[in-house]
């Protein structure tokens, strides 16, 4: 995959950083999101401590402006797109009855509408040089979610749809998009709402960036709209 360009949202840790770091081994340029300027600068220095090409772009792609603003940077910088990773995500863990209205607004910012604002913004990047990978992570949660998980579940069931939907609009336009969806990850976000979670039932997020790695490859050009659940 060397010499394509990759964008990563929420690469400021996690699943985001694991996979930037995949693709920048790998020989991707790659563009680094993330709302955390200092986190991202970090990253920016571990991917180019591995040899890459990193750019960092700081903003809220729940807002359409940042996530136009984050496509446009990425082909001013590198020329185009080749692959597009919506990972940048949001749970509250609660009842029912204790979700709030902010909450389920915060959720579907970030899990719903960040992940539209991005593709709708590389869309016409990608139909333009015929060609582009669109991976979307989502989760477990959206087929089985764990009690309190209702709102993260029904939003990550929306990206597993809405990954079809854009598959299926992207086949005649060399546009793929495919969906990872992990179970439970070793991750900041797993150790805040879930602190006693064994850890020996949990992915390394490396693990499931490699699933993401895997979408992007020649081998996989004929595949699309799948989502593929990942975990122990």
């Amino acid at each position: 995959m060397s010499r394509r360009t990759c964008i990563i949202t929420g690469a400021s840790r996690g699943i985001g950083l694991a996979t930037a770091l995949r693709f920048a081994r790998s020989g991707c340029n790659v563009v680094a999101s993330a709302r955390d300027v200092s986190a991202l600068g970090q990253v920016a220095e571990q991917i180019k401590a591995a040899g890459g090409r990193c750019e960092i772009i700081a903003g809220d792609i729940g807002q359409s402006e940042s996530a136009n603003q984050l496509i446009a940077a990425a082909v001013e910088h590198f020329g185009r797109v080749d692959i597009l990773v919506n990972n940048a995500g949001f749970a509250v863990l609660k009842p029912v009855e204790e979700t709030t209205p902010d909450d389920v607004e915060n959720s579907l910012r970030v899990n719903v509408q960040a992940v539209f604002n991005t593709t709708k913004a590389v869309w016409p990047v990608m139909k333009q040089q015929k060609g582009g990978v669109i991976v979307n992570v989502s989760s477990v949660a959206s087929v089985d979610p764990f009690p309190g998980f209702s709102v993260y579940g029904a939003s990550k069931a929306w990206v597993n749809l809405f990954t079809l939907a854009t598959a299926n609009e992207g086949r005649d336009l060399g546009i793929r998009a495919m969906a990872v969806a992990p179970g439970a990850v070793e991750t900041q976000m797993l150790r805040e709402h879930v602190p006693d979670f064994p850890a020996e039932q949990t992915l390394d997020p490396d693990a499931v960036a490699a699933v993401i790695e895997s979408f992007c490859c020649d081998d996989m050009a004929y595949v699309t709209g799948q989502t593929i659940f990942v975990r122990k």
